[in-house]
C-alpha cells in the first residue's frame, strides 16, 4: 500500500485579514504534505533561533515570497490539470500547488480571474490561451497578496481544515486512519517492514531543512547525516533501525527550530510512547511550525514590501494590462461617470445664473473629477464589480461604507432627538455616548440583508427610556405618550429613501470627505466639521483618515493610468493628435 496522496485543493492555508477576508497564496508559495493533508509554505525562509545561523541572511533572501515564479514543470502540470478531472499531484516538499481554473472561485474571494479580466460586450471577441490566463492569474494573485501584506498589519496565515462532519473531512479522516493503521501493522510484523516509515523520515528531513537559513551549515549537515535515508535503508535490511532514536532526534531538532509558542507541543511529543502516534503528532507540529515560519516571514517582508509597494503594484498592473488590454474598462467607465456628473453639476449652476455664458466650453479639473469618483465609492453598490484599480482595497472600502452608514444613522437620530426633546436631554449626562453605545450594536452589519426599520424602532425605545429615566431622577415629568410616539416615528422614518434629515446628514458627510481629499496633508490638520456631525466627530475623523490614506496611496500607484484615461476623455483632440504623431513616427 502506497502512501496516500493528498488533494491539492484541500483548504490548507488561508491568508486571514482583519476584516475576515481570505486571500489564497500564489502557486509558488504552496506545496502539499503527505500524511498531513495540509497546504504549506515550502520556501526557504528565515529561522527563529538566531544562534543556529552561521551568517546573517540578506534582504534578498527575505523577499522571495513577494516575487514567486513558476517552473516549467509546474506549467506543464497545470496544462494537464486543466484538461483532466483530477487536481492532485504527487506530494513532495518541493511540489507546487496548482491554482486550478475549476476551483478559482474558492481560491479567489473576489471571484475568478476571468471576472477581473473585464471582457465587455462592446469589446471585440478575443481568444485567450491557457498560458495567458495562467499568467494573468499569477499576476493578480501576487499583486493582491503583496498589497494585503503591506497595508494590513493584521494579515496572517491561519491553518484551516475541512468543516466538521463534512464529506471531504470524513474521507480525509478515513484515508489518514487507514495509512497510520497500515504503518502500525508494518512495524509490528516480524521482522518489521520499514518501507513507509523510511519515506516519512525522508519527508521529515526535507521539512526540517526547509526551516533553515542558507548560513546554518552545521545543523544542515547534522540533519543530513542523522536522517540519511540510504543509511537507514541499509540498517533496515539488517533489522537494525532505531526508530525511537530517530524520532527523538527529530523532536530535539524541532525544539531548536520552533517558535517559543510551540515549546508545550514539543514537551507533549517527548511524553508520547507509541511510535506511530508519535510520528503522526510530529507531522501535526511540523504543520504548525510551517504556519509560524510563514507568518514570521510575512512580518519580516512587510517593511520591504511597503518601501517598494508603489513601484511593485504599478509594475504588476502594467503586466496585467499588457496581457489583457481590456483590464481598464471598468476604471474608464468609473471616471467617465464622474466626468458626466461634474458636467451636469456645472450645467445646473450655469442655468441658475442668468448672466453665465452658456456658449463657452466648461473647464473641468481632472483632480476634481478623480476625487468625485473616489467619493462615489462611499456609496458604491458592491454587488457591482468595482473598478480594476481598486480591487486590492475593495474590502476596506466596503467596511468604510458600512461604518459611515452607521455613523450617518447615529447623527440623524441625534439631530431628531435634539430637535424634538432637546430641553429634556440637555442635562442628561453623556447622552451622546449613551446614544452611540446603544446604536452601534443594533446597527452592526447593516449592509447585509439588514432590517434597518426594526433597529431604528429599538433605538427609539431605548432613547425614550433613557430620557424618561433622567427626567424621573430630576423630579420632572416624563415624556407624554404622544411625544414618545412622535419621536419614535421620526426616528423610524430615517429608513425612507428621500428622508430630509438623512439627505442633509449625507450631504454634510460628503462635504467633509470632499474637503479632506482636497487637503495637501490631512495628517497635519482636519477640515472644519460641518454642523450636525459633532456627535460623531471623533469617529468620522478616524474613518476619514483611513479613507484618505487609501485614496492617496491609490493615486500614487495608478496616477499614470488615470492621467491617460482623463487625457483621452477630457481632451480627445490632443490625445488623437498624440496618437497620430506616434503612428507617423513609427
Amino acid at each position: 500500500m502506497d502512501v496516500p496522496e493528498e488533494d491539492t485543493n484541500s483548504p490548507g492555508w488561508v491568508f486571514k485579514s482583519e476584516g475576515g477576508s481570505c486571500v489564497r497564496p500564489s502557486r509558488a508559495l504552496c506545496g502539499t504534505a503527505r500524511g498531513s493533508g495540509l497546504v504549506y509554505c515550502v520556501n526557504k525562509v528565515k529561522g527563529f533561533r538566531m544562534p543556529l545561523n552561521d551568517d546573517q541572511s540578506s534582504d534578498s533572501d527575505s523577499s522571495r515570497l513577494s516575487e514567486s515564479t513558476v517552473s516549467s514543470s509546474d506549467t506543464e502540470y497545470s496544462r494537464q490539470s486543466f484538461n483532466s478531472d483530477s487536481s492532485s499531484k504527487p506530494s513532495s516538499p518541493a511540489s507546487v500547488h496548482l491554482l486550478c481554473v475549476e476551483h478559482q472561485q474558492q481560491l479567489y474571494p473576489w471571484g475568478s480571474p476571468c471576472a477581473l479580466l473585464p471582457f465587455r460586450k462592446s469589446s471585440p471577441p478575443k481568444v485567450i490561451t491557457f498560458d495567458e490566463l495562467m499568467a494573468a492569474t499569477r499576476n493578480l494573485s501576487n499583486w493582491t497578496l503583496a498589497h494585503e501584506i503591506a497595508v494590513n498589519a493584521n494579515f496572517c496565515i491561519k491553518q484551516e481544515d475541512y468543516p466538521q462532519n463534512s464529506f471531504a473531512g470524513t474521507v480525509k479522516q478515513i484515508v489518514h486512519k487507514a495509512f497510520w493503521d497500515h504503518l502500525e501493522s508494518e512495524l509490528n510484523e516480524d521482522p518489521p517492514e520499514y518501507k513507509h516509515a523510511i519515506k516519512l523520515f525522508e519527508e521529515i528531513k526535507e521539512i526540517l531543512l526547509s526551516f533553515l537559513t542558507p548560513g546554518a551549515n552545521r545543523i544542515h549537515n547534522q540533519i543530513c547525516e542523522v536522517l540519511d535515508t540510504d543509511l537507514i535503508r541499509q540498517q533496515a535490511e539488517h533489522n537494525a533501525v532505531d526508530i525511537p532514536g530517530l524520532a527523538n532526534y527529530v523532536i530535539n531538532t524541532m525544539g531548536k527550530l520552533c517558535a517559543p509558542i510551540r515549546d508545550n507541543d514539543i514537551k507533549q511529543l517527548k511524553a508520547t510512547d507509541n511510535i506511530v502516534e508519535l510520528l503522526r503528532q510530529i507531522f501535526r507540529v511540523l504543520d504548525l511550525m510551517k504556519v509560524d515560519m510563514a507568518n514570521y516571514t510575512i512580518k519580516s517582508l512587510r517593511p520591504y514590501l511597503w518601501h517598494n509597494l508603489v513601484d511593485y503594484e504599478r509594475t504588476k498592473f502594467q503586466e496585467i494590462l499588457e496581457e489583457t488590454p481590456s483590464a481598464l474598462n471598468l476604471t474608464t467607465e468609473w471616471i467617465k461617470e464622474s466626468i458626466e456628473d461634474e458636467l451636469s453639476s456645472i450645467s445646473d449652476e450655469s442655468s441658475s445664473c442668468p448672466g453665465a455664458d452658456s456658449s463657452s466650453k466648461p473647464i473641468i479639473s481632472p483632480t476634481l473629477v478623480l476625487n468625485n469618483g473616489y467619493l462615489k465609492l462611499l456609496q458604491w453598490d458592491y454587488c457591482k464589480t468595482i473598478p480594476e484599480t481598486l480591487i486590492t482595497d475593495e474590502v476596506r472600502l466596503q467596511e468604510l461604507r458600512e461604518k459611515l452608514n452607521q455613523l450617518k444613522v447615529i447623527a440623524c437620530v441625534s439631530l431628531i432627538t435634539n430637535n424634538m426633546v432637546g430641553a429634556a436631554v440637555v442635562d442628561v449626562p453623556d447622552f451622546t455616548d449613551h446614544l452611540k453605545r446603544i446604536s452601534l450594536p443594533l446597527l452592526e452589519g447593516m449592509n447585509k440583508n439588514f432590517d434597518l426599520k426594526e433597529a431604528l424602532n429599538a433605538i427609539g425605545i431605548q432613547i425614550c427610556s433613557i430620557v424618561n429615566k433622567s427626567l424621573s431622577e430630576r423630579g420632572l415629568p416624563t415624556l407624554s405618550e404622544e411625544m414618545q410616539s412622535n419621536l419614535m416615528g421620526q426616528i423610524a422614518h430615517i429608513v425612507e429613501k428621500n428622508n430630509p434629515v438623512c439627505s442633509l446628514i449625507d450631504k454634510r458627510i460628503q462635504l467633509f470627505m470632499r474637503s479632506l481629499l482636497a487637503l495637501p496633508s490631512f495628517q497635519k490638520c482636519m477640515p472644519t466639521m460641518p454642523g450636525g456631525l459633532s456627535v460623531i466627530q471623533r469617529e468620522i475623523e478616524f474613518l476619514g483618515s483611513q479613507y484618505a490614506s487609501i485614496v492617496n496611496f491609490n493615486k500614487k500607484v495608478y496616477g499614470p493610468f488615470y492621467a491617460n484615461i482623463l487625457r483621452k476623455l477630457l481632451f480627445p483632440e490632443a490625445a488623437m493628435e498624440k496618437t497620430e504623431a506616434e503612428t507617423s513616427s513609427n
